[in-house]
């Protein structure tokens, strides 16, 4: 009888699944699966931390809409895993993480490099397996792949003793798929759709508040035929970018804490919010108790228990949110787009007399948003644009306009700073024909940037502008605003890191920038280099704050839009 060892299954499964590349870093007890690696057509990308192997394969997810790979060893190795498991399940990201563990006879003696990574990771994963026979191998890949790309996306990692790889099995074929306690629902209820319809129909001030699902469903052309059927003013959340072209007359913005006045405040005017694909996130209700106070909400989700779980739905709609949409379309049938001339009036006159603003002296100081500015102009919008955490992340999702999905890649829920650098080399393996342009923040890129050599050596030219204001900028705002301007712990320091000779010594070009004058000209030259990762270091005015703003925990009728609503 022909076997194969449990690490070739593993391979092999992999291969089946249609993977391209993988993003890992070998050790001990994952070393048996690295060998038939070698022979593999599958391509493995060598991270320089666990941590950005997962944040790789998390970026490959968000551009391609596949699912993304990442494979380690066990202890310290899984451990760092943990930060992107977490990152991808509050982002719904398919990924499938695969570690190695010490042998079963060795597993709970505290063996060398032993953690409990399915204990670890329980609540970081959709779910996770601990692989103890080898005939399991061929079944459990396909499950894992099954599981993190289907209902509400997520992370899965299927933990691998050595022995269990040393192992031989015969190889077989995964049966089609019986998984009794996961089914999720795809169609939504045809009652409901009715009565949903209904509802909007009566409406006078509807909103559509869609979300990250989505762009997970593939449903932004829905969206938009949706949109304009029922002439509703959209919004989208910060994981919904692109999925409403931000171009688009209906389109309103990004609601909540740091969202336009226009987003918010139609949000609390409005008599019905038809919420697709969120989960009525605190960055974006503020207190609850004070969101969408005259609103009826029709809520449709993959997830049901996403539904009722932060605000009530008088119409809850379980399902695929892109095949609800069908459905909705199918039932709106032959009706004419409502006559909403005054509400639309109103929330356009918003748009138009409170827009994202911000001043740039020529003279200096350098601002982000015109940078950002200047970057949208300069690639035309046409490019992949991921981000760290914090003001930069915000300035971007305000001032780029994001016309089409799995274009803005960035970490919403978790707010992991280091995401940045090596998400956009994941999106750069996973689209390698489009321009990848990274905006960092100097303290989030300093999490993750040892990941540049991994862009030179792997050949990702990927694009960096680095917002550099020498502090930690979102903590310093908040100091500045709620602590009295002690900044206590947040100051980095502009000269402290020589950031373009960093970017030299890894192997990439790096250029920097103090001027408005300048901006243009380096942004220009780093469009025209493809052979190499290029970083450009913007040196920005450390005292610019993000607005519009709403405190944490207050009411989202109380919107600072700029310096002068705090004095």
């Amino acid at each position: 009888m022909n076997t194969i060892s449990g690490a070739q299954a593993v391979i092999k499964a992999l291969e089946r699944e249609g993977v391209d590349i993988v993003f890992g870093v070998p050790g001990g007890a994952i070393l048996p699966a690295y060998d038939p690696l070698y022979d593999s057509p599958i391509r493995h990308v060598l991270a320089r931390h666990e941590q950005g192997a997962g944040h790789m394969a998390e970026g490959y997810a968000w551009a391609t809409g596949k699912v993304g790979v990442c494979i380690v060893t066990s202890g310290p190795a899984a451990t760092n895993l943990v930060t992107p498991l977490a990152n991808a399940l509050m982002d719904s990201i398919p990924i499938v993480a695969i570690t190695g563990q010490v042998a079963t006879t060795s597993v709970g003696n505290d063996a060398f490099q032993e953690a409990y990574t399915t204990g670890i990771t329980m609540n970081a994963t959709k779910h996770n397996y601990f692989v103890t026979n080898p005939d399991d191998i061929p079944d459990v890949i396909h499950e894992a792949f099954h599981i993190a790309a289907t209902g509400r996306p997520g992370p899965v990692l299927v933990d691998l003793p050595k022995d269990i790889l040393n192992a031989h099995l015969k190889w077989h074929k995964p049966p089609k798929l019986d998984l009794p306690g996961y089914k999720p629902t795809v169609e939504g209820h045809p009652r409901r759709i009715l009565e949903a319809i209904k509802l909007i129909e009566s409406a006078h001030r509807p909103v559509i508040y869609a979300g990250g699902g989505i762009i997970k469903a593939n449903a932004s052309d829905h969206l938009r035929r949706f949109a304009e059927q029922t002439n509703a003013p959209v919004v989208t959340t910060l994981m919904g970018l692109g999925g409403f072209p931000g171009t688009h007359d209906l389109f309103l913005g990004m609601p909540g804490m740091h969202g336009t006045y226009a987003a918010t405040t139609a949000i609390q005017k409005a008599d019905l919010l038809i919420a697709l694909g969120v989960r009525f996130d605190d960055r974006v209700t503020g207190n609850p108790d004070f969101f969408a106070p005259h609103a009826s909400v029709i809520h449709v989700d993959v997830d049901p228990a996403e539904i009722g779980k932060v605000r009530q739905a008088e119409i809850p709609i379980v399902g695929d949110v892109g095949r609800v949409l069908e459905q909705m379309l199918e039932a709106w049938a032959n009706r004419p787009a409502p006559d909403h001339k005054e509400w639309l009036d109103r929330v356009k006159s918003w748009r138009a007399d409170n827009p994202v603003r911000f001043d740039q002296n020529p003279n200096g100081p350098l601002k982000p948003q015109f940078v950002i500015e200047e970057l949208y102009r300069r690639t035309g919008g046409d490019a992949i644009v991921v981000s760290g955490v914090g003001q930069h992340q915000m300035w971007t999702a305000l001032h780029w306009k994001f016309s089409r999905p799995r274009e803005w890649i960035n970490s919403g829920g978790l707010g992991t700073m280091g995401f940045g650098v090596p998400a956009a080399i994941g999106a750069k393996a996973g689209a390698p024909e489009r321009t990848v342009y990274l905006i960092d923040g100097d303290g989030s890129f300093q999490m993750t940037h040892q990941e540049l050599a991994t862009a030179s050596a792997e050949g990702f030219p990927i694009k960096i502008a680095l917002i550099n204001n020498g502090v930690h900028g979102m903590v310093r705002q908040w100091q500045t605003l709620f602590y009295g301007s002690r900044y206590s712990g947040s100051e980095l320091g502009r000269d402290t890191v020589n950031f373009p000779m960093l970017a030299e010594a890894m192997g990439c070009i790096g250029m920097r920038v103090e001027t408005p004058g300048e901006v243009g000209p380096a942004i220009e030259k780093s469009l025209s280099i493809n052979d190499r990762p290029v970083l450009i270091e913007f040196v920005v005015d450390p005292d610019e704050m993000v607005f519009p703003m709403v405190p944490a925990g207050g009411s989202n009728d109380q919107i600072i839009l700029g310096p002068e609503d705090l004095e």
